[in-house]
């Protein structure tokens, strides 16, 4: 008997292994799919792609809706502005976020329950579009980089959440560090940030991802300076330009090149380029990607 429901419970287990592996796989096919079909049709010949058929891998390959793409001459000085605006958003976004998140869980900060409630706010409320223009104007931010930077150096919700990563931290490496002559700043980068690696990591991702594919705060405030544009503004131009034929990008630099080329293929060429940098990106942040959201949204 007990060798039957032995042989029984083994059997069951491989079953649900043959289900499971099977499900994992089909999930990944989907998954993988609409990114192989992109990546196919924009490797791929553009009047051979009108004809349809492009599933996993191009078939006729070329190059030329790449080249297409990058002979556009503000295209090198969108990706520099996009570039840095990426890395100095990020990290500046990261220092105001963990500092503030840091000052709100010290219990013996009065007025952590006020700005509590006052970033909260920010979540639900806002000023609308033009009120937040002529703020921007009387700032006098607009036709300037800091433009991308400013208005969203500090985000309620990744504050909350790197607060309540730090919550989850024993409060007594704290007092341990004052006890040894530690100030604020010293146990906030000593004791705190080697602490918070995981949810840093998450809301960096969170953080460069909004900044690599902001375009309309461009469109908004530096539309009309071509020395401020940015990758993913240039990007919907010449996106615009192939669905429409508006003149919103120099004729004399696409002019030839879109006669040769369906608007398909530069949509997928385009989808590609704008989400590769990610992909290259998120490998070395998924390791702390899973601890970073959960232990960050528990207390202990």
């Amino acid at each position: 008997m007990a060798a039957t429901k032995s042989f029984n419970s083994t059997k069951t287990d491989k079953i649900f292994n043959v289900v499971n592996v099977f499900i994992l796989i089909v999930i990944l096919v989907i998954t993988l799919y609409p990114f192989l079909n992109v990546l196919a049709i924009s490797l791929n010949n553009s009047t051979d792609t009108v004809r349809g058929g492009i599933y996993l891998w191009p078939r006729e390959f070329t190059l030329e809706n790449y080249k297409t793409i990058f002979s556009y001459s503000s295209l090198k000085q969108g990706f520099l502005i996009t570039i840095l605006r990426t890395l100095s958003g990020t990290l500046l976004g990261l220092v105001s976020a963990s500092m503030l998140a840091y000052t709100l869980s010290r219990p013996d900060f009065k007025a952590r329950r006020f700005v509590s409630v006052f970033l909260a706010l920010t979540m639900y409320f806002s000023g609308g579009m033009v009120p937040t223009y002529m703020l921007m104007r009387h700032l006098h931010l607009i036709g300037t980089f800091w433009i991308y930077i400013l208005p969203g150096i500090v985000s309620a919700f990744n504050v909350f959440i790197i607060r309540s990563f730090i919550d989850g931290l024993p409060y007594a490496l704290q007092e341990s560090a004052k006890l040894d002559g530690a100030n604020d700043f010293k146990i906030y980068y000593k004791v705190i940030l080697p602490l918070c690696k995981p949810v840093l990591a998450t809301i960096s991702l969170f953080l460069a991802v909004g900044q690599w594919n902001s375009w309309f705060d461009t469109y908004l405030y530096n539309g009309n300076k071509p020395q401020l544009t940015t990758l993913q503004y240039e990007l919907m131009k010449i996106l615009q330009s192939t669905n429409q034929g508006a003149n919103m990008v120099n004729a004399n630099d696409l002019a030839n090149q879109m006669a040769q080329v369906s608007p398909e293929s530069i949509k997928m060429a385009i989808t590609i380029v704008v989400t590769v940098p990610i992909l290259v990106v998120y490998p070395f942040l998924q390791r702390y990607f899973v601890d970073g959201m959960t232990l960050g949204a528990v207390k202990a």
